[in-house]
């Protein structure tokens, strides 16, 4: 399948998500239109459904979650074909029957995550496309608090700060390709390509949103939206700075990395 094209990603983030995280998802939906995915297509992580249903003109075919609450919000979404609450982990489908894969910033999220590795290509075709991204090892060094703390030689309040944001992050594999390379190897698959996206500059409204985004999460704890009026009288100004920053291409210094492997 091959995802929506001539879209603004930008924009379709914007009116349902907080800034900083609309910014990024938009990046890297872009990148998707570049990428034929054989049906039958699981999801690993598909979460309330959203990016799914930005990213691709069709239902995707399955996707799994281990929270209830989001995959409820992806029910209502109608962005896949079939919902199936689970653990990355212990999928509960046959050996070989899924034509591709993806995991859109999630796998960073997992302790175990070589066990998620193994058991998507398990469930994969023989010669399958996964695709993935995440954080890299630059993402911590490029933090705009912690390098002015650096530059005012507080260099322990410096790593508090880094391990504080991995922290809200919820990052537990901030890594660079080498590392993702032999993981992969281990687990069946052959890392074909990568590129990295994401400058320091759009990292730093990332890190900013999570302070000024608070609003959003008020709205979305009250009445299970993140934007209250999705409109761009309202949401003008955000719109402008973030379009400023919005780089969706290919870029030497970028914080995350996008993948493409494929089953042994």
């Amino acid at each position: 399948m091959q995802p929506a094209q001539s879209k603004d990603f930008l924009w379709l983030h914007l009116r349902e998500l907080p800034y900083f995280r609309a910014l990024m998802r938009a990046v890297e939906a872009s990148f998707y239109t570049r990428i034929d995915l054989p049906r039958p297509i699981l999801d690993v992580g598909s979460g309330d459904g959203h990016f799914a249903s930005v990213a691709f003109d069709q239902p995707i075919d399955v996707g799994i979650d281990p929270w209830p609450k989001p995959m409820a919000e992806a029910r209502r979404r109608q962005s896949y074909r079939l919902l199936t609450l689970g653990d990355g982990q212990r999928m509960p489908f046959p050996d070989s029957v899924f034509g591709s894969a993806l995991s859109n910033s999630v796998l960073e999220h997992i302790p175990q995550v070589e066990n998620v590795l193994a058991e998507t290509a398990r469930v994969l075709k023989p010669g399958a496309p996964f695709v993935f991204c995440g954080p890299n090892d630059r993402f911590l060094a490029n933090l705009s608090v912690s390098n002015f703390l650096d530059q005012a030689r507080l260099r322990p309040l410096a790593d508090a700060y880094r391990s504080f944001f991995n922290r809200i992050s919820r990052h537990y594999h901030c890594d660079p390709p080498e590392v993702w390379q032999a993981r992969l190897e281990r687990c069946g698959f052959a890392l074909e390509q990568y590129w990295h996206y994401y400058p320091p500059q759009a990292l730093h409204v990332t890190e900013w949103g999570h302070y000024f985004g608070l609003p959003s999460l008020v709205s979305h704890w009250l009445t299970g939206r993140w934007i209250l009026v999705p409109q761009r009288w309202n949401l003008g100004l955000t719109e402008r700075y973030t379009r400023r920053r919005y780089f969706p291409q290919e870029c030497a210094d970028g914080v995350c990395t996008f993948y493409i492997a494929r089953k042994l």
